[in-house]
């Protein structure tokens, strides 16, 4: 049992590297199960087909992962710590899996509609989990009364784009501290916006009278 694990995760990270290297259309069958050290035959013994075997591989060594395991892990913290956690996880691992995000951005439209499909469903399942923690907050009465499919993506869409702008577009790193410190400001502005509340602005306008 043991070294069928150990054969299917095999094959699953020699995925993440291929398609890292060359793409979705680019990394075949045979070059998978060969840098797997295993036969093509086995490849589709344990998976059935390429596209099941994409799917696993986002399901499993992307951030969805981590994100399950990381909301798992932090019931009874604030808010503020759970989402800048999640912010910096989310964005250590963009860094990790750079080369992956950076073909799948460019190249996803020249893929199959099924493997676009599955790249869609991936990313509305990460969405979900962190709906899912965004509803508990709600429900106790935490955050306000909003559209948490809208905020949750926004959530990540708002780190993509930060992302994708300085590593990809200006092509420099970012650091462990620059993370933390913009994770930090953006969850501020996530849970509170840019806005005093109505009654506080009139206070500290006459208090500035």
């Amino acid at each position: 049992m043991a070294q069928t694990s150990d054969t299917k995760e095999r094959l699953l990270e020699a995925t993440l590297e291929l398609i890292s290297e060359k793409g979705y259309l680019g990394a075949s069958t045979r070059e998978i199960a060969s840098r797997a050290g295993v036969s093509e035959l086995t490849l589709f013994r344990k998976f059935g087909k390429k596209e099941k075997l994409f799917e696993e591989m986002l399901e499993t060594h992307t951030f969805l992962p981590r994100l399950k395991g990381l909301l798992e892990s932090v019931e009874g913290l604030p808010c503020e710590t759970v989402l800048e956690a999640i912010g910096t996880k989310f964005l250590e691992t963009l860094k990790e899996r750079k080369k992956l995000f950076r073909i799948m951005i460019t190249e996803i439209n020249t893929y199959p509609e099924k493997i676009r499909e599955t790249y869609t469903r991936f990313i509305a399942n990460t969405g979900d989990e962190l709906k899912g923690y965004l509803e508990q907050l709600q429900s106790e009465g935490r955050l306000r009364e909003v559209d948490l499919d809208i905020a949750a993506m926004m959530f990540f869409r708002v780190l993509v784009s930060f992302f994708q702008t300085e590593e990809i577009f200006k092509g420099r790193e970012i650091s462990s501290g620059e993370i933390e410190e913009t994770v930090k400001q953006y969850v501020d502005l996530f849970l509170r916006g840019v806005l005093f509340e109505e009654q506080e602005s009139g206070v500290r306008s006459q208090e500035s009278e």
